[in-house]
């Protein structure tokens, strides 16, 4: 999809600020305790919470790693050392969203958090990379609601060529993911989601729980929104154009461009690193929120 790298190149730009500034900021409303959270059963869980081998088998294509070698390996050392010492400011979430970081999401239960700065993330879809600087910065969240850093996300243009992607972390190291088969209905487009619109302040989007058939359904549709049954977005059960059209939504076949995930503060194993799974941080810890 890549009309997505003229919305990145406005934003960086400045001409719109693609998430809204009030919910990045406002957490309050927030309630992740594990009786809320717990008291959903699979088939009604947004998006988010799980189902990470369905999501990779369905709505996410990896670039296939290249042999490795020993000047890769040394280039991949670099970028994680650059990175504990670049991105270690923002151990206090406060100081990310001071910076001007948006949250991605903020309300949907998520294994990480991308505070995104679009800026940079525009200089990234224009090929201006610079390592000590990525687009987003990862965190993990508790029941209690506090932000523990964990990471950084780079990201490149969708058109970007396998050697592109390459020169700013190997291909031997680390695997780049695009996003694929993204069903949302049809009164909802990426720039919605971007901009943090799920519809959940509209009435009957589909994706949300019929009201009639569960207590809770009002509550979580209006937390969720099109999210709520599980079917639609980035983890959801459709994943063909038909059973998306028949669902009352549009196929997204690639949202985003590459993009590709380094946790530097969980040791020096680059297979850890650089891997797929959110690992515990091991020399970072956050002030309380």
């Amino acid at each position: 999809m890549k009309t997505i790298s003229i919305a990145f190149a406005t934003a960086a730009l400045g001409a719109f600020v693609i998430v809204g500034a009030a919910s990045s900021h406002d957490m309050g409303g927030m309630d992740m305790s594990g009786s809320d959270i717990g008291a959903m059963d699979h088939s009604m869980s947004p998006n988010g919470m799980g189902g990470h081998m369905h999501m990779m088998e369905h709505h996410m294509r990896m670039t296939e790693l290249r042999p490795s070698n020993a000047a890769d390996e040394e280039r991949a050392h670099q970028i994680v050392e650059t990175l504990r010492g670049s991105i270690a400011k923002y151990r206090d979430y406060h100081v990310a969203l001071a910076h001007g970081m948006r949250i991605f999401l903020p309300e949907i239960p998520q294994d990480v958090y991308h505070f995104t700065d679009y800026a940079e993330t525009g200089n990234e879809y224009r090929g201006r990379f610079d390592i000590a600087h990525p687009g987003s910065i990862l965190y993990t969240r508790d029941e209690a609601g506090n932000y523990t850093l964990v990471g950084a996300m780079y990201s490149a243009p969708p058109e970007a060529t396998m050697d592109e992607l390459d020169e700013i972390v190997p291909l031997s190291i680390a695997r780049w993911h695009v996003h694929t088969n993204i069903c949302l209905p049809n009164q909802l487009t990426i720039d919605d989601i971007l901009r943090d619109n799920v519809g959940a302040s509209w009435n009957n989007v589909p994706g949300m729980l019929p009201v009639a058939d569960n207590p809770r359904a009002a509550e979580l549709n209006h937390r969720y929104g099109f999210l709520a049954d599980g079917r639609f977005g980035f983890e959801g059960k459709i994943y063909e154009a038909n059973d998306c059209k028949a669902a009352g939504g549009h196929l997204v076949d690639q949202a985003f461009g590459w993009m590709v995930h380094v946790y530097p503060f969980s040791g020096d194993d680059l297979k850890v690193a650089f891997g797929m799974d959110v690992p515990k941080p091991i020399a970072v810890s956050n002030a309380a929120r």
